[in-house]
């Protein structure tokens, strides 16, 4: 005998009417919401590991003995405070041949010049002065050659690849430079190939920033994705109440429900991937670190794509079974809405043992594991303390309520404490997410010397030696400078280091024609600018604020989301209850009110809680860098509570008409 299960489920889902629609269409867009925001989130992890591992030919990797074929030399040089990468190449008399580089489709010969696209299009609209002339002209007067794509990370990268004759400075010993802020931007080794593991500093630094806003994204899609397997909870409580009453097995009840929540989480989910998929062209020009992306760099593939569409069909049914608990149970009790859903104590005893462990564990320094661990830990700590701090809530607001709106509010606060909630918890987990990354940014406090060109010498005789030949090409090339020289002196560009230092007038343009007219005293190495000497701490700080940006948007606009579905469910399920206050002779405006403060109070009371979390985290992160509080915090944080909050009224707003239309004629409307 075939089961009874998935017939009856596709009865029910049909006979449940326009409300029973709107329900599973609101939980469908739930999930959809949900499944582009982390296929989104994963592609871009995926997207920025893809493109630093195709930085890696560039910075050499030394050949054995005897088996190198060439000489490779990586440096970094700024314009308009944006780096050019240059890989100077030059083949070694008497070996073998050596393999082309990634993006050319053979070994460059001495004189030609290969650029990326981006970099051509710079070299075309700056003066030569600026930019064109720190590049050899091309042999015979040829054109520069194009990079592909292969040899790039992005294509708004500013690469140069030059064939170089092996006696040139530019691969000379002296160009693997030596001071500390040489480190991933200058290069040499003698080289058989282009198999370096070495990535980028600017792509690496993507790679390792685009997790973190991953992992702080990841628990608001669960709530969402929660929320959605809740949503029509009440109706479908009484409901499967009601045939459990008329014999159905628990069994049969759970079946039924996981069969709808599977059939909605699925079709939701697949229109976000499908969304994702079909965006793809527009997310690829979305800049992210070394610039925008080529858009296969941020395909996900079948098994990430299959693997999300299957974790929240499958969390937005664990959520929707979940609820069935009482109907198993005691079902007469749900039929007759006897069920008040009180919390107990040991939520809280709970809460303060997971945070005082986290305190304890965030002193000193902890892995990326550890790390992630913790904030799972305070996520799921504050899921279990909400609904406790919400029945709380209720109990107290009610007894000191004066006012109709708040006394509603009261009484749904304490009599549903987990669903009141749950239409808060997006907003107050992403209030986590606005503290920490509103002091987060990192300031090491380096004096900042942008009018600073220098070449670095070994000696304070090589220096004083090197100043006439500075001061002769400045004027040469008609830039206002005054030239001293340094040794040991911290507050220049050369950080303590000896060497010519020449103090440019006129902006970033002159500085940047002092840099193009001071690279043939470098002996291979281009003049040291504030952009070169920065460019470490600049590159981690530029990464984590526009992982914060990304991250507080798109938090803010899933508890946004999760708030409004929420909250117009919640317009459905109690459209009993509202019938008969409006009945009584309960205005609409009070009703409106009342889900307002069910919201606000709540709001209120827990967002502080997370947001002195995520500000605690972020200090100390910036203890553990060394780094100084961001002064600008205060208003971030500020802007961003006030915008997220009001981000969730206008959602709760929306289902105002809702209301309105599940209360017109209630003499129709109630059961």
């Amino acid at each position: 005998m075939s089961s009874p299960v998935l017939p009856l489920t596709w009865h029910l889902a049909r006979s449940s009417g326009r409300r029973g629609l709107q329900s599973q269409l609101l939980a469908a867009g739930a999930a959809a919401v949900g499944a582009f925001v982390l296929l989104v989130m994963i592609a871009a992890c995926v997207g920025s590991s893809t493109r630093a591992d195709r930085t890696t030919w560039r910075t050499p990797a030394a050949a054995p003995a005897g088996a190198a074929t060439a000489v490779q030399a990586l440096t970094t040089t700024y314009v308009r405070h944006q780096p050019v990468t240059m890989v100077s190449l030059a083949r070694l008399p008497g070996r073998g041949d050596t393999p082309a580089p990634p993006g050319l489709r053979a070994f460059p010969h001495d004189g030609e010049v290969y650029v990326s696209p981006a970099l051509a299009a710079l070299i075309r609209d700056l003066p030569a002065a600026q930019l064109s002339d720190r590049l050899p002209k091309p042999a015979g007067g040829a054109s520069y050659g194009t990079i592909g794509a292969a040899g790039l990370a992005s294509p708004d990268e500013l690469v140069a690849v030059i064939g170089r004759a092996p006696t040139d400075p530019a691969v000379s010993p002296a160009a693997e430079g030596g001071n500390f802020y040489d480190e991933g931007q200058t290069a040499r080794a003698k080289i058989a190939g282009f198999s370096g593991s070495g990535e980028s500093m600017f792509a690496g630094a993507d790679r390792q920033a685009a997790p973190l806003g991953a992992v702080l994204l990841v628990m608001p899609v669960v709530v969402l994705a929660s929320a959605a397997g809740r949503l029509g909870a009440a109706r479908r409580e009484q409901r499967l109440a009601a045939l459990r009453l008329a014999g159905a097995t628990p069994r049969q009840i759970l079946a039924m429900t996981a069969a709808e929540a599977a059939a909605v989480g699925t079709a939701g989910a697949l229109t976000g991937a499908l969304a994702y998929v079909v965006l793809l062209p527009a997310l690829a020009e979305i800049p992210y670190g070394v610039g925008t992306w080529y858009t296969r760099e941020l395909w996900v593939g079948l098994p990430w794509l299959a693997a999300v569409v299957a974790g929240l069909t499958v969390l937005l049914t664990v959520s929707a079974v979940s609820m069935l608990r009482q109907v198993a149970t005691s079902p007469l009790g749900v039929a007759q809405q006897a069920d008040p859903r009180r919390t107990r104590m040991i939520r809280l005893v709970l809460f303060a043992a997971a945070l005082g462990y986290i305190m304890l564990s965030s002193h000193g320094k902890m892995t990326n594991r550890q790390m992630i661990v913790l904030l799972c830990l305070f996520y799921g700590a504050f899921w279990l303390f909400g609904p406790w701090v919400v029945d709380r809530l209720g109990r107290i607001a009610g007894r000191f309520a004066r006012r109709p709106a708040t006394l509603l509010a009261a009484r749904r606060l304490s009599d549903d404490p987990r669903g009141a909630w749950r239409t808060v918890s997006g907003l107050v987990l992403a209030g986590f997410v606005a503290g920490f990354f509103s002091v987060s940014q990192l300031d090491i406090g380096f004096a900042q010397h942008p009018d600073q060109v220098a070449l670095s010498t070994e000696t304070a005789a090589g220096a004083r030696h090197m100043a006439p030949e500075v001061r002769a090409l400045l004027d040469r090339a008609g830039i206002k400078a005054e030239v001293t020289t340094v040794d040991g002196d911290i507050d220049t560009v050369l950080l303590g280091n000896t060497g010519v230092v020449a103090h440019v007038s006129g902006g970033p343009s002159q500085v940047d024609a002092a840099v193009t007219a001071l690279a043939p005293a470098g002996k291979g190495l281009f003049p040291i600018s504030q952009d070169y000497v920065s460019a470490s701490d600049d590159t981690i700080t530029d990464r984590i604020s526009t992982v914060s940006i990304a991250t507080l948007v798109l938090s803010f606009f899933v508890a946004t989301a999760s708030a409004g579905l929420t909250a117009a469910a919640n317009v459905l399920d109690r459209r009993r209850v509202y019938g008969l206050l409006r009945l009584s002779g309960t205005p609409l405006k009070v009703l409106d009110r009342a889900r307002v403060r069910e919201t606000a109070l709540p709001l209120a009371a827990l967002a502080g809680g997370t947001t002195a979390m995520g500000v605690f985290g972020a200090m100390q992160l910036n203890e553990e860098a060394g780094a100084a509080v961001n002064g600008s915090g205060a208003l971030q944080l500020a802007v961003c509570v006030t915008l997220g909050a009001l981000a969730m009224l206008a959602a709760i707003s929306g289902s105002r008409p809702l209301l309105r239309r599940v209360t017109a004629n209630p003499t129709q409307t109630v059961d």
